[in-house]
């Protein structure tokens, strides 16, 4: 039972705790009397069901492939080409690659053996670059299988920031794709061969020597250039490189081919042991390595799965990356600890693709960043318009409409479950989740890579406004409070914004190599209740929490604003834009200010169609005479041209003014059509801030 810290309780005296539990032991009372004294206190301990589980990765994966070996674990597609994605009915046969538990581990075991004859052993780091596909899926539990530990990189790093990332660890085998494939841009990747020259000039040589990784001794390449026919990428004239191929001939190998037999390690495996060294997306510009354990990951991914309700019937969406916690401990792992299949759309973010995967398999789960979740609705929403426009015209589809309008609308049939992460999920965003994809049963996490990574988390029967303004409670053995960012010690009252930070079996081991970062963030304590030590991870993030345990993300405590002395909440701000019916997303950050110190940024992405103006020449903050909701009312009819809704800055200081305070109104707004963001989604708000300051200078020039 969550073990919460109401306000609303009196603080009962001793006389009466000892009286009432007079036959308890004097261990017990002196707990309770603990917990008394922690009474209207910013603190929780969560639930001590279900149990944890004390088993490696591959001893729990062998117990789910003995259960539901012949269900399916793993679907993966590949970009389509232009001329597939005229003609998309002929798409899933020819680019899609499924795995049920029994192939997926028969896969890991041959691709684990082949990487035994790389030399990779226990306890080696094992990078692997490459978007959401099978051969990161079947990775994953072959270098698991090893003992060896996985080190996911971004596809999108350059050059310099893989060299920095695999000198950092000591790595001697990268597992990269031939081409890396963007966001947004299906078969227009990015070449990897530039980047592999600048790791090891000579390529043609058989051996790999790199002047820049010395540790660096084999290169594996994944061949993907069938869904990017415009890239080249000799993989058989470079010697120095090792096709994917040759170490997993086939992703379904036979159950009585020698080397899909079990692996044994080079020695035993413990839980406790790093089994996962994730790189913090962060929202600094110095990202850093966090040792995750058997322990760390398997349990998350459990406690993830049983909080939100999976079972083995579920077909899971995951647009999200595999390279990240979102997509290796939300998805996988919690997918692969309940017997339920996870499918990956595409190798990097397509919401074309995303949504057609929801409709082609009757998906009954989706996940996504709150920017991804957008985007997704934008292309149901053209598709309805596409099929309105042809049905009006007499034209018919011809092809137009990628995806079937009618099973867009058939969502709600088989879509429930989902999450959100990475970033707050405003209401009216939740609302239309509801409505168009019919994901009821939606919930939100909450955590950082350091913690495994949630934390805290929303249930589908939370209460709808706990759903949306909050990121639920906290997980089972688990403990969050709220401190003062001044003083760790300080707990700080129910109701009061602080640093939130959290405690149990999900904090990692720390970071890789890095004992001084190790010791500013993780901070030794005495359990409130048993008086054992225990390491609290800081989180960096404002948070509050209410009198039943709910927690409430107010932002990072580095990105509050300070206005002419009073504090203010861009997350506020932003939830309140996000409402502007032609306002597709805001991110709202802290401006230099001569006269205030600091003044309210917001960059603003319109929705689709809609036209922006520049009207800064009106005296922003002034507002014309009448009342506010009459200005809007007369600004939103005057705002189109020729059908087209227009949009303006002043209309955007406007809302903001009308639905809150006026020194929340913003002073800038900057009109942008994409933001700078970390691998899991999260906008970079350092990079705006500088963004702000450079338009500003140049604007006053």
């Amino acid at each position: 039972m969550l073990r919460t810290i109401p306000a609303s309780i009196p603080r009962l005296c001793c006389e009466h705790v000892y009286g009432f539990d007079r036959h308890r032991t004097t261990k017990w009372v002196q707990r309770e009397a603990r917990y008394l004294s922690n009474l209207a206190k910013s603190i929780a301990r969560g639930p001590s069901e279900p149990p944890l589980l004390h088993q490696t990765i591959p001893e729990h994966f062998a117990s789910i492939v003995s259960r539901y070996g012949d269900r399916l674990a793993v679907v993966a597609r590949r970009p389509a080409t232009g001329k597939e994605i005229e003609t998309p009915r002929d798409l899933s046969e020819a680019r899609e690659i499924s795995l049920t538990y029994d192939a997926l581990d028969l896969a890991s075991n041959v691709l684990a053996g082949s990487l035994r004859t790389l030399g990779v052993k226990k306890g080696d780091r094992v990078a692997v670059s490459l978007g959401n596909c099978a051969e990161f899926a079947v990775l994953t539990y072959a270098i698991f299988k090893l003992g060896a530990i996985l080190v996911p990189l971004n596809p999108g790093f350059n050059a310099k920031q893989v060299g920095a990332a695999l000198n950092h660890l000591g790595v001697e085998v990268l597992v990269i794709g031939a081409v890396t494939d963007l966001a947004y841009k299906p078969c227009r990747g990015r070449s990897n061969l530039p980047l592999l020259q600048d790791l090891a000039p000579d390529l043609a040589s058989g051996n790999v020597e790199s002047p820049v990784v010395p540790s660096l001794k084999k290169i594996v390449v994944v061949d993907n250039t069938l869904s990017h026919p415009s890239v080249s990428f000799p993989l058989a004239s470079l010697r120095s490189l090792i096709p994917f191929s040759t170490l997993l001939p086939s992703m379904f190998p036979s159950r009585h081919n020698p080397s899909s037999r079990p692996l044994t390690p080079d020695s035993p495996l413990s839980a406790s042991e790093t089994i996962n060294i994730q790189f913090t997306s962060g929202t600094t510009s110095h990202p850093k390595a966090a040792m995750l354990s058997h322990t760390n990951i398997l349990n998350n991914g459990s406690l993830i799965a049983s909080r939100m309700g999976l079972d083995p019937s579920d077909r899971i969406v995951c647009p999200p990356p595999l390279f990240h916690c979102f997509g290796s401990v939300l998805g996988y792992m919690a997918t692969a600890t309940t017997g339920a299949a996870i499918l990956f759309p595409s190798p990097a973010f397509d919401p074309v693709a995303s949504v057609r995967m929801v409709s082609d398999h009757r998906a009954t789960g989706l996940y996504g960043v709150a920017t991804m979740f957008v985007a997704m609705l934008e292309v149901a929403a053209a598709q309805q318009q596409l099929l309105q426009q042809e049905q009006a015209t007499g034209a018919g589809c011809g092809g137009t409409t990628v995806i079937d309008p009618e099973r867009i609308a058939r969502f709600p049939e088989h879509l429930r479950k989902g999450i959100a992460a990475g970033s707050s999920v405003p209401e009216s965003l939740m609302r239309r989740l509801y409505g168009a994809f019919g994901l009821s049963d939606l919930v939100i996490c909450y955590g950082m890579t350091e913690t495994s990574p949630v934390s805290c988390m929303t249930t589908p029967t939370d209460p709808f406004d706990k759903r949306t303004s909050t990121v639920g409670r906290v997980m089972p053995h688990t403990m969050v409070k709220v401190v003062d960012p001044a003083d760790h010690t300080k707990v700080l009252p129910v109701g009061e914004r602080g640093e939130l930070a959290a405690a149990g079996y999900l904090v990692m081991k720390g970071y890789w190599g890095d004992e001084e970062k190790t010791r500013e963030v993780m901070i030794a304590d005495k359990d409130p209740e048993t008086g054992e030590t225990i390491w609290w991870m800081h989180s960096g993030d404002e948070a509050s929490m209410d009198a039943e345990g709910y927690i409430e993300i107010t932002g990072r405590i580095k990105d509050l604003i300070i206005r002419g002395g009073e504090n203010i909440h861009p997350l506020e701000i932003e939830n309140c834009l996000f409402q502007h019916p032609l306002i597709a997303e805001v991110s709202v950050v802290g401006v230099p200010d001569e006269r205030y110190g600091e003044c309210v940024g917001a960059f603003v992405i319109p929705h689709r169609g809609v036209k922006v103006v520049d009207d800064d020449d009106a005296a922003p903050g002034s507002t014309p005479q009448g009342t506010q909701e009459a200005v809007l009312e007369s600004r939103a009819e005057a705002a189109s041209e020729g059908g087209k809704q227009m949009l303006t800055k002043e209309a955007v200081r406007d809302w903001v003014r009308t639905h809150l305070s006026n020194h929340l109104v913003p002073k800038h707004v900057f009109w942008v059509e994409e933001y700078p963001k970390t691998a899991s989604g999260k906008i970079q708000k350092f990079k705006l801030r500088d963004m702000a300051k450079e338009l500003v200078r140049g604007a006053s020039r």
